[in-house]
This record gives C-alpha cells, structure tokens and sequence, in this order.
C-alpha cells in the first residue's frame, strides 16, 4: 500500500493507526520469510528420513514425527501471511471482475462476517484441548517419539491469533483505501482509467 498526500495530512490518531497496521504487517511478512525455510527444512528432514529407512534399514520416529510437526507449522503459521499477500485459496470468479471498491467492501465484510468468527469459534473450541495438552505435558503415543505434542497443538491457538492480526491489518489498509488514505500498487497510474 502507498501513502497518498491525504495520509500525510491526516490526523495523528489516523496515522497512528496506519503506524500500527504497518508494523502487523512487517511482524506477518517477518514471520512467512521465517516460516518459508521450514519448508526447506521439512523437505531435508524427509530426505534423511527416506535415507535412513531405505539404504541403512534404520528408522526414527523422532524425525518422522518431525516432519508432520514442521508442516503443520508452514500452515498454520503460514496461514496470516498467505492472506496478506493474497496468496490464499479464492474462489473468484466474479472478485476479479469487481471495482476496487467493491472488492475492498467483499473483504471487509468477509472478515468480519466469516474470518473473524470463525477464527474465534477456532480459539474458543481449541483453548480446553490445548490447555489440557499443557497440563499433561503431553507427548507423543509411540516410544520414541518427540517428547512435546503440547507445542504442537498449540498451533491450534497461534493460527487464530495470526488471522487476527492480518484481519487488522486488512481492515485498517481497507478502510484507509476506501477514504482515499491510501493507494494499492496496482492502482498507481490507472486513475484516469476506465
């Protein structure tokens, strides 16, 4: 998103709430560059995995295990910065076609008429499950597997927390674009286009 002069005019209260979505921002594309190389790590993992298994009949839950862990890590970690660059899944048939403005009007209302509710039904519903994942200090079921499940599950809170954060963001860009506040890059240059 680009500043328009109207941003710079604005009051501080407004600017300071660009200030804040900017920096959820930064922290959401911080974490997906972070969350990127799990995927490389991931992909190590089962390589020595198949190495091990296949050329020296040696296997190891602990690393099988692993690898499920670092997936859904990318996911579920993942997800928030997917959303931000408009990486996710769509179905948009008709988004495409729409006026900016009505675009910005479909995800304003789908965040707050669909994400917002139903990350919070996810954090509602997974909160028990976790907190009695940490109270046990749960561990995997096999005998050599990894020693903390809890952190595992605790993607189940991380994931809602993330949406929420990208939800702000989405919400403060939108709305600033709305009223002129702000610019999306590819809107630079087609003003007087039809």
């Amino acid at each position: 998103m680009f500043e328009t002069p109207q941003l710079a005019a604005a009051s501080a209260w407004l600017r300071g709430i660009f200030a804040v979505a900017r920096t959820l921002r930064a922290l959401l594309e911080r974490l997906g560059a972070l969350v990127s190389w799990l995927v490389l790590a991931m992909a190590l993992l089962t390589a020595v995995v198949v190495v091990l298994r296949y050329f020296f009949q040696f296997g190891s839950i602990a690393l099988q295990e692993s690898v499920t862990y670092l997936h859904a890590a990318v996911f579920m970690l993942g997800a928030a910065y997917a959303a931000q660059r408009d990486q996710h899944v769509r179905v948009d048939i008709f988004y495409r076609h729409f006026a900016r403005r009505t675009q910005l009007l479909v995800n304003v209302l789908g965040t707050l008429l669909l994400l917002l509710p139903v990350t919070a039904l996810l954090f509602f519903y997974s909160f028990d499950y976790v907190a009695a994942s940490w109270a046990l200090a749960e561990r995997s079921s096999d005998s050599g597997g990894l020693a903390f499940r809890y952190l595992l599950k605790s993607l189940l809170l991380l994931l809602p927390l993330l949406m929420w954060l990208h939800a702000v963001v989405l919400l403060v860009e939108s709305g600033l674009e709305w009223f002129g506040y702000l610019q999306a890059p590819e809107q630079i240059g087609t003003e007087g286009a039809l």
